[in-house]
């Protein structure tokens, strides 16, 4: 059923969907790494395709930027489509003295500065964390790879460019790996409606370096975290 977001007909989307920030960057995996692909939504540029990788049907739609982006599109494909599993796969700032440029780190859990959180209503934080399956199958896929991941917390930030000088030093101080804009919501629509969620990123820049992927590199450069991807959502789909 279409939504005003989302003109695809129930059945066009896989059970597993690959969420990149950028549109485009969804539009180069689609090209590069699915078969027999099928495009169900160019709505608002939000590109959305379903393929097959490796015999397997997977799909893959851009999420946006920011928390109510990753919201509006992760609600709908986990409640409109029947989708299971979400595993975004995007950019991230380093925060970490070890984090190096295009380190890929695992979200076990996301931060947040955003107040998604308070339309649920709860006396209290809720923590937003992966699915361990899909983090361990992630986790498993990579090391299988020979990519060294990172796996610990990252922050989810409301705001790009902050107007506190030490926003970002405070964070840092509790071990928090690197800052992106969108897997908390993820892993709250995830929680609220009995789904699974993970977030893998690779690292574009780092906060505390001078060292930057540019436009184009953050588009199509991020080869291995796609393949970690996609290799988890085959094994989540035997």
């Amino acid at each position: 059923m279409a939504t005003p977001h989302n003109s695809a007909a129930m059945g066009d989307i896989a059970k597993t969907v690959l969420m990149p920030g950028d549109p485009l960057r969804a539009k180069y995996i689609a090209e590069n790494f699915l078969t027999d692909v099928s495009c169900f939504n160019e709505v608002r540029n939000m590109y959305g395709f379903t393929g097959l990788y490796n015999g397997t049907r997977v799909s893959v739609m851009g999420s946006g930027m920011g928390i109510p982006s990753m919201g509006i599109y992760s609600y709908e494909l986990y409640n409109r489509y029947g989708v299971e599993q979400i595993i975004r796969i995007g950019s991230a700032g380093g925060l970490a003295d070890d984090i190096a440029l295009k380190d890929v780190v695992v979200a076990q859990g996301a931060c947040t500065n955003s107040n998604y959180a308070s339309q649920y209503q709860l006396d209290g934080l809720f923590a937003p964390i992966a699915d361990f399956d899909l983090l361990e199958t992630a986790v498993f896929c990579a090391r299988k790879a020979g990519v060294h991941v990172k796996v610990g917390n990252v922050l989810s930030s409301d705001v790009f460019y902050n107007a506190n000088p030490t926003f970002n030093d405070c964070w840092k101080t509790m071990g928090v790996l690197a800052v992106e804009m969108e897997a908390a919501g993820l892993y709250m629509n995830a929680a609220r409606f009995g789904k699974k969620a993970l977030c893998i990123a690779t690292i574009s820049d780092h906060l505390y370096k001078t060292e930057e992927l540019s436009a184009q590199e953050r588009q199509t450069g991020f080869n291995e975290m796609i393949k970690i991807a996609l290799e988890t959502a085959v094994k989540v789909s035997d």
